[in-house]
């Protein structure tokens, strides 16, 4: 199996792990808040990773140089504006105008990719990408689109998603892989950590009777490793092997994940439009693993495979 194909599949589980895991963290920031949520999460999964390096890859350590640092910590911020712009937006828009609206990272990431990193995009991709944006549409928008407050500030997470897979993508070949995630993923913590101090009632997460909640203590720890520490240090390794724009189209599959297991586990039933938008996002998919080139040199071959008989 080419590593291309490998990391699209560990992609693909990772996408699926983000979205079979929204129930889970609903219910816990209904609990505990958000911030507070995602400081005790992004902590969980640093020590994690911290104990497997010490365990395992002690020589990732050495490694760490100034540049490094300072990548890891530009990827945890842009990480951590997107978690931040979208706890805030939802105080003030729809959860599903902001599904969409963070869903545009995927119409993004081929844009930034173009200007920051020069990655001219190929036309499958292209289509691809615009397929998924309408399924994301089709999947999550419910009412009129309308901008407000709340819109725009979920459209800022949008941008800052977009901008975290294209660093990823620029600074992942050059560094360690579990070292680069260790400083991205503290870099959250500390700053979702700021954050919970300033704008929530922190105390929450020093009371045992809110952390041993069930519903709580199940978000943690599932969101925490596999979710987290996991799912991060696996888009470090992946986005060696493939472009951002195709990791974009990979993580519009969150949504589709989301809805299945809403289904299965409130009985959530997708109707007709939601179902013809996780359609049109799966044929993005496909379109995005067209090669033209291939295409073509394929259709010649037939054609003058054809003319010679």
């Amino acid at each position: 199996m080419k590593k291309s194909t490998l990391a699209d599949l560990s992609l693909l589980a990772v996408t699926f792990v983000w979205g079979t895991t929204f129930v889970l963290v609903q219910n816990a920031v209904n609990i505990l808040p958000p911030h507070t949520f995602n400081a005790i999460r992004f902590f969980m999964a640093s020590v994690f990773l911290f104990l497997l390096i010490i365990s395992f890859y002690r020589e990732q350590f050495h490694k760490v140089s100034g540049k490094m640092l300072l990548s890891g910590i530009i990827l945890g911020i842009w990480l951590y504006c997107g978690y931040a712009f979208q706890t805030i937006g939802l105080l003030y828009t729809t959860s599903s105008k902001a599904g969409f609206i963070t869903g545009l990272s995927v119409v993004m990431v081929p844009l930034f990719a173009l200007l920051l990193l020069k990655q001219r995009p190929k036309w499958p991709a292209v289509v691809g990408v615009s397929a998924a944006a309408v399924g994301l549409y089709l999947l999550t928008l419910s009412d009129s689109l309308t901008i407000n407050r709340g819109d725009f500030l979920v459209l800022l997470c949008a941008v800052s998603f977009a901008l975290q897979i294209i660093f990823t993508g620029k600074y992942a070949p050059n560094y360690p892989s579990m070292a680069l995630s260790l400083i991205q993923i503290s870099t959250v913590s500390v700053l979702s950590a700021i954050s919970a101090l300033m704008m929530e009632d922190w105390h929450k997460a020093f009371d045992h009777h809110t952390l041993l909640q069930p519903a709580v203590i199940w978000a943690l720890l599932i969101t925490a490793i596999p979710a987290t520490a996991l799912a991060f240090l696996a888009q470090t390794i992946c986005q060696k092997f493939t472009t951002p724009t195709h990791v974009a189209l990979i993580f519009s599959m969150e949504p589709v994940f989301a809805a299945f297991a809403s289904f299965f586990w409130t009985n959530e039933v997708l109707g007709f439009r939601a179902f013809s938008g996780c359609i049109l996002i799966f044929i993005g998919m496909i379109l995005s693993e067209l090669q033209p080139e291939q295409l073509f040199l394929s259709l010649r071959n037939k054609k003058i495979s054809s003319t010679n008989r």
